[in-house]
Parts: C-alpha cells; sequence; structure tokens
C-alpha cells in the first residue's frame, strides 16, 4: 500500500493532476493569464441537474470563462438508465461512458463535475415515481454534501419544480436542489457530515429559465437576469457559444454533437430564494481573500502579478508567482477555496516554465502482485533552474542523476516496483457494493460521495525545489505508447485479477430442440494453474465438464460445459474457479473503448442465466440490419438461431430472400443511411413473403419517414413503468403462438415496458397490447403488426434491446413469436 504521507498527497491534489495532464506544457501566454485572472477570482456557482448531457455548457463556459467563477455541475444520475448511439453497452457500462463524456465537457468548458448515487433507471414521467425508485432522504443528503464540500455563493437549477413538464428526474433535480438550499446551512441536518464538512448556506438559488417551445418569455411579477453568453473571450479566441458547442458534442453516446450559434445569446436565471439582489446574482458576495490574516497582501500581489504580466516572455512572471506563493504560505487556512487557489498557482507556476512531466509504463493492466517496469521523465525548458528532484512510489525515494534540471535537459529515472499483494482491482468505486437491480449505488466512504471517478490508485509523488520553494505533486501511472493512426495514446494503468473468468454466453437456453453448451475461459496473468470449475447455485450432478483445453500461449483454460435438465423457469448462477490452495475467482473483466474518453475497465460476477423451457424455436438463419448497438442478436444466437449481418451491399432480392425473418436494430433509422436508402428494398422483400421486426426508433431525427408498409408515425409515447399492467389479445397471432403468451410472461420486466410507441396508425395495423403508466390513458402503439402482400411486418416499442440481454423470460418468449410468424 501506498504510506500516509502519500496517500494524503494523492488525494488533495487530484484535482490539479487531472488538469495538469489535460493542460501540460502547450498552454499559450493569453490562456496562462487567463487562469491567473481566474485564481484572482474566489465567487462559486453550482449547476443542478439530473442527467450527463442535462447541463447549459454555454452558460458553464459564460460562468467559468467570462464571470471567472469555480463553477461544478452536480448531475444527481450517471445516465446508466439511457440509450447508447456509438455502441452496445447499456446500464452500468454506459454509465462509466456517459461520467467520463461529462468529465472531458468540464475540461472543455472549464467546470468541474460532481454525482449523487442515485442510478438513472431510465424516463420517469414525475418525481412522486422517481423518489419511489430512489431514496429521497440519501439523494436530498448527496446534494446537502456536495453543496457543504463546495460551498457555492448561488445555485442554479436547469430545471423548474413544476410537475409533468419533462422527465421526473429533471423536476427531481430541482426539487431536492431547492430543499437542499435551505438544509446545508442547518447543523440538525445530516449531523454526520460534520465530521468532515462544515455547513455552508449559498446566498440564492435560480432556475435556468427557457422555454420547451419557443424564445424565452418573461412571466410577469418574477425577477430575472441575463447572462450574454455569446460573448467573445479574446484571450480563449472563441465564443462561449463554440465553447459549448464542443463541451455538448463530448456527449457522444447520446448523439450530442454540436453546431455553435452565431452572434448574440443569452442565458436566463430566474429567482427562486435566498437573499434578493439588484443588480447581479452575485451581489453581496465578498471576495474570499478578505478572509485571510494577510489579505492586503495577497489582493496587491495578485494586482501586481497581473498588471505586470508578461505575454511574450512568460518565464518573467515566474518571481510574482513566487512571491505570490510565499504570502500563500503564511496562511493556516484549511478552507476548499483558499487549498485550490494553491493547487492552481502551483499547476500555473509550472505552466509559465513549460516544465512538464509523466510516470509511464509500457503495459495497460498488472494484478496484485506482479511487477510493473515504468519510468518517469521530467523535463524543465525553462532557464529557472530546478533542484533535488525526488520521485517517491511505494515508499521508495528515487532520484535523477542531474543536480539541477534547465533549458530543455530532461531527466529519466528508471521506476520497478511490485504491486501489494492486497492491492484492490480497478472497480470504479460507486460498483464495488453496486448489486444488479439496486436503485441506487452503495457508497460506504463518505468522502468518495460526488467525485465523479476513483483517486488515482497507483501513481507516485514528485518533488522539487524551484526559487527556494518546495513543490510537491501526484502523478498517475500511465500506459503510454504510439499508434500509427492516432500518434501518441496515454491510458491509465489497471489493476485487474490474476486470475479471470470469460463466459461464451450470458444466458443458456436449455429447451426441446437444444442441447446448449457454455464455454467458460479461465485466463491466467501467469502460469496455468491447477484448479476446479464449479458453478454455485447449482448441484455437482445438474451439469457436467464434457472438455477441458489447455492453451499454454494464451495462458486459458478452457472449459466446455453442458447443463442437465432441472425442470423449468430460471436460475442465475455463478461461475467459478477455485485454485488447489483455496483461492476463488469468480470476476469477468470487462474494457469499454472509445477514442473520445479513456480506457475503462470494469469487474462483474461471473454469473449466467440457465432457462429451461419448452418453447419452440425454429433454428433458421435470421438477418439482422444493425442500428446504434444492442446485444439483441447474441441473445438470439444463445436461442439457437443463426444471425447473419445485413451490410450495404445486401439488400438485392437474392440476398434479403435468404431469410425467413430479418431483424432492424434500434434507433436504425436514426442511424443507418444504408438501411433508409433501401427502404423500398425491404418492403419488397416483406411482399415477396418476408417477415420484417423494427425495433425502437426515435422520433427525431429520422433518415426517413416510412418505416412501413403502410403509413404510421414515432411518438414520445412510453410507459415507464416496468410492471405496469398489460392488457392483452391472446387469440392474436403474435401472442397465440406458437408459443401462447399468458399474463405472466410480462412479469419481472426491466426499468420499463418501452419507449417511442408507433401513432396515427393506418387501418391495416393491429395492436394486440394496451398499456399505461399509472394514471395516465392507455396506449396502444408498443406493437404494431401488418400483413403485406405474402409477408409480416412489424413495428415495436418494446423495449427488448433491455429484456433480452438480461433474460427476462417473458420478453424473450414474445421476440421468439414475433421470429416465427
Amino acid at each position: 500500500m501506498l504510506n500516509p504521507k502519500l496517500t494524503r498527497c494523492l488525494l488533495a491534489f487530484m484535482a490539479s493532476i487531472i488538469s495538469l495532464q489535460s493542460q501540460s506544457q502547450s498552454l499559450p501566454s493569453s490562456e496562462l493569464y487567463h487562469e491567473l485572472l481566474k485564481i484572482e477570482e474566489t465567487k462559486r456557482v453550482l449547476y443542478v441537474a439530473a442527467h450527463p448531457d442535462d447541463e447549459n455548457t454555454r452558460l458553464i463556459s459564460y460562468l467559468a470563462n467570462e464571470e471567472m467563477a469555480q463553477v461544478a455541475y452536480l448531475s444527481l444520475t450517471r445516465g446508466d438508465g439511457g440509450q447508447n448511439l456509438i455502441g452496445p453497452e447499456l446500464g452500468i457500462g454506459l454509465g462509466q461512458i456517459r461520467t467520463q463524456e461529462l468529465l472531458k465537457a468540464r475540461e472543455t468548458d472549464g467546470g468541474r463535475q460532481f454525482f449523487t448515487r442515485a442510478k438513472d433507471f431510465g424516463y420517469s414521467k414525475n418525481p412522486d415515481e422517481t423518489l419511489t425508485n430512489w431514496g429521497k432522504e440519501q439523494i436530498l443528503a448527496d446534494v446537502v454534501w456536495v453543496i457543504r464540500k463546495f460551498r457555492p455563493d448561488i445555485i442554479i437549477t436547469r430545471f423548474n419544480t413544476i410537475p409533468g413538464v419533462t422527465h421526473g428526474h429533471h423536476t427531481t433535480s430541482a426539487i431536492l436542489a431547492e430543499e437542499a438550499f435551505d438544509l446545508a446551512g442547518d447543523p440538525k441536518a445530516f449531523p454526520e457530515q460534520l465530521k468532515y464538512v462544515e455547513v455552508w448556506q449559498p446566498k440564492r438559488i435560480f432556475w435556468n429559465a427557457y422555454n420547451f417551445r419557443g424564445e424565452f418569455v418573461e412571466e410577469e411579477g418574477q425577477i430575472y437576469h441575463a447572462f450574454p453568453t455569446g460573448n467573445f473571450n479574446p484571450l480563449l479566441g472563441q465564443t462561449y457559444s463554440q465553447i459549448a458547442a464542443d463541451s455538448r458534442t463530448m456527449h457522444k453516446s447520446q448523439g450530442f454533437g454540436s453546431t455553435a450559434g452565431i452572434g448574440e445569446a443569452l442565458d436566463h436565471i430566474q429567482f427562486t430564494k435566498g437573499e434578493e439582489f439588484n443588480d447581479t446574482p452575485f451581489d453581496g458576495v465578498k471576495s474570499r481573500w478578505n478572509e485571510l490574516s494577510n489579505s492586503n497582501e495577497v489582493q496587491d500581489l495578485l494586482k501586481k502579478t497581473i498588471k505586470d504580466f508578461d505575454f511574450i516572455n512568460p518565464e518573467s512572471n515566474l518571481q510574482n508567482l513566487l512571491a505570490l506563493r510565499r504570502a500563500f504560505a503564511t496562511q493556516k487556512s484549511k478552507a476548499t477555496w483558499f487549498l485550490e487557489k494553491k493547487e492552481a498557482l502551483d499547476r500555473l507556476i509550472l505552466q509559465v516554465l513549460g516544465i512538464d512531466f509523466e510516470f509511464n509504463t509500457n503495459k495497460e493492466t498488472g494484478f496484485p502482485g506482479s511487477e510493473v517496469q515504468g519510468f518517469f521523465i521530467f523535463n524543465n525548458p525553462s532557464k529557472s533552474a530546478v533542484e533535488n528532484l525526488e520521485f517517491e512510489v511505494f515508499n521508495s525515494i528515487l532520484k535523477g542523476e542531474i543536480d539541477q534540471i534547465s533549458n530543455n535537459q530532461p531527466v529519466e529515472i528508471d521506476v520497478n516496483f511490485r504491486i501489494p499483494d492486497n492491492a484492490s482491482f480497478s472497480q470504479p468505486y460507486w460498483l464495488k457494493d453496486y448489486k444488479e437491480g439496486d436503485a441506487m449505488y452503495t457508497v460506504k466512504d463518505q468522502t468518495l460521495i460526488g467525485k465523479p471517478f476513483n483517486d488515482i490508485q497507483i501513481g507516485g509523488n514528485v518533488n522539487f525545489t524551484l526559487g527556494g520553494e518546495q513543490f510537491y505533486f501526484p502523478v498517475q501511472l500511465f500506459h503510454k505508447f504510439n499508434d500509427q493512426v492516432d500518434g501518441e495514446v496515454k491510458q491509465p494503468f489497471t489493476i485487474i485479477p490474476k486470475i479471470d473468468l470469460s463466459l461464451s454466453k450470458e444466458a443458456v437456453f436449455q429447451l426441446p430442440t437444444s442441447n446448449p453448451t457454455l464455454e467458460v475461459t479461465v485466463n491466467f496473468r501467469g502460469q496455468i494453474s491447477d484448479g476446479k470449475l464449479n458453478f454455485k447455485g447449482l448441484e455437482p450432478n445438474q451439469y457436467q465438464i464434457l472438455e477441458v483445453t489447455d492453451n499454454p500461449v494464451l495462458k486459458q483454460r478452457i472449459y466446455k460445459v453442458g447443463f442437465l435438465p432441472n425442470g423449468k423457469g430460471k436460475k442465475v448462477i455463478t461461475t467459478q474457479y477455485i485454485t488447489s490452495d483455496g483461492a476463488v475467482f469468480d470476476q469477468i473483466t470487462h474494457h469499454i473503448r472509445y477514442k473520445h474518453i479513456p480506457n475503462l475497465t470494469y469487474f462483474t460476477t461471473a454469473e449466467v442465466s440457465l432457462i429451461q423451457e419448452d418453447w419452440k424455436v425454429s433454428g433458421d438463419v435470421l438477418g439482422y440490419i444493425p442500428g446504434a448497438g444492442d446485444d439483441v442478436p447474441q441473445v438470439l444466437e444463445a436461442l439457437g438461431y443463426q444471425v447473419k449481418m445485413i451490410g450495404p451491399a445486401d439488400y438485392t432480392v437474392e440476398k434479403l430472400a435468404e431469410f425467413k425473418t430479418i431483424i432492424v436494430g434500434i434507433r436504425a433509422y436514426n442511424t443507418n443511411l444504408d438501411l433508409a436508402s433501401n427502404q423500398q428494398a425491404l418492403m419488397g422483400y416483406v411482399r415477396s413473403g418476408g417477415n420484417l421486426i423494427v425495433q425502437y426508433n426515435t422520433s427525431s431525427p429520422l433518415l426517413t419517414n416510412q418505416l412501413g408498409p403502410y403509413p404510421f408515425t414515432i411518438t414520445r409515447d412510453r410507459v415507464s413503468v416496468e410492471g405496469a399492467e398489460v392488457q392483452a389479445d391472446y387469440q392474436h397471432p403474435l401472442l397465440k403462438g406458437p408459443n401462447p403468451i399468458t399474463s405472466s410472461d410480462f412479469e419481472d420486466w426491466i426499468q420499463e415496458r418501452g419507449l417511442y410507441f408507433a401513432g396515427k396508425l393506418s387501418e391495416e395495423y393491429s395492436t394486440p397490447l394496451v398499456m399505461n403508466d399509472p394514471g395516465e390513458d392507455p396506449k396502444t402503439g408498443s406493437l404494431i403488426y401488418a400483413k403485406y402482400g405474402k409477408g409480416t411486418y412489424v413495428y415495436t416499442g418494446l423495449s427488448f434491446f433491455r429484456e433480452l440481454p438480461a433474460a427476462v423470460p417473458g420478453a424473450i418468449k414474445l421476440f421468439i413469436n414475433l421470429i416465427e410468424q
């Protein structure tokens, strides 16, 4: 384990090292000056909403870069319940993607990021439903915690508190923000937090007023303030609209690529509660520098450093910055804002000199007990000498061979160490105690709540002297390599298990027509070690090992497993590899790889859903037209179907005729131009006797408005309560067979019934299902069916893309019926 001193340093400087890694030595002098101006300003703003991509990036950009305020966005959730435009990840995998997209957005617009423990469970129509799923007191406590920790002067909510206007999560975020505004300053509210933070009362709270249906119009009797968020920032060379568009474009998994508006723009905030104001929302907010005993000295030095700033030779600013640092050092304040200013000043001193340092290795992963060979490199291109360079890692202090480092002569230190045997895996902190189906994340360490991601797990501490001042910075270990296309790539080093498992299927279906097997691959990071395979939840006589193969080159042992009939229904079993010394390994290592965010690694228990039923499945060859990405094809293959992807060259009469059924993936008509361009070919396939199943698409943007053989529209209708009652015509062809559907098949669905139902149906369509959320009118467009020529056509908004990978038996049975028409 890292020693306590180093651990404290790593935690304390986490925010600064993230910025340092992103800015490095490449800032132009105008941006250095901009950073200096931000050090002078002490006001703070907390922006509150529900999901990644809810935030107003234009307003955040303006507040952070024009007002120079410290701005943080508190998102109640990580967006785990949303859809994914760029790949198949949903749930906790998508939540990590969207977390990192938010961090990239904040890196772009200058804000910071916080979260609560709330898990996004999908669309919610009102705050009552939202708070029925979440624990209100826990989420409210988290909002209070962030306010007390960040200590904003004003709070701005993205949404108002009027139910029914927007997503229930949205409204809830405003309700909780207003309640937390009142409670954060009350020592009787959540007193357990006061072990770590003090109470804090913001001055006022606002709503970032907007109009869904057009231009903003002031409401009589309300108090507003308008920020000129279309302004141009000459130091950054961009308008805030441009910065905002770049920030919003980071939300790639949601398809939020943005183009900047041109010209004047205003963002309005509406006063909600707190102290009234006359001129600006920051009326009465005093400079925090006044809290220091040497306030006048510090503020005078700040003004002098700003006035004397040398844009042509940034290094000449060093002495003023060091004088300011010495003035800071006389203060014993532990206030959050002051510690952040000290970190920002240290970072700026490095940047005006162009100092850069890295801690790298030639591999991306290691396991507890493994050896790591790395190197630390430090470069100072300036004439101002750095002395007494030390690099500390795992209680070892390493030094370079050069006493003074300057003039672009880098120092490199070999760093070899052993990962402790008791080191934790690199699991995102909010997933460590998470169990599938939980409505909230369990975080037992109060100090972790609110953080966007893990602190540095593997890293070191660099110490050096500059201008007679001692500097300390943490350095994260990265895997650095050159990609032939992308050039230099740096990815965080992660700790994974010494032994983990891979499963060929997440669900095994034992049907009358199939004798399924499961392949379990045991992956060894060292040599293959003896052990046995076990299935927790099954008796030994309920499965059999059919074959065992070792692959010494890949360091794998592969088991082929069969399952024996054991009644009907679904069982969730855990796959385990137990070594000869009794160690149990039951983890699957998951990797998420997208170029716009860092590589992500997380771990889940190696669970398998074993479903034993008497369903009739033909095992036909199916065509699948990819959309935004889903895992439905893998489930169909596990059922015994052969699935072939349909690409641009396959929309011919001959190719399409190979398939009795063709399935269109989710949001394909939003994303797949080849599909839209060949819609007539698909309709010809149906007319000639084919069976076409189209899964949900969003209502906008659609690449074609003619999705079926007869007219219908895509609405925004949905049923968000997964257990909502379903009225069904059980004699309808889709429900009657070949596997008769009953009311029990609509039990145990997850997250929702469906979304983006069909509407304005031509009379040729029939609708076998009727459903609605509590208190709403019945909706008939979740599943529509029509005969066309010799074939059949289905559009469905039912969330098969969630239900099938989650192995929900009734949903799978219904989908089989859609295929077998």
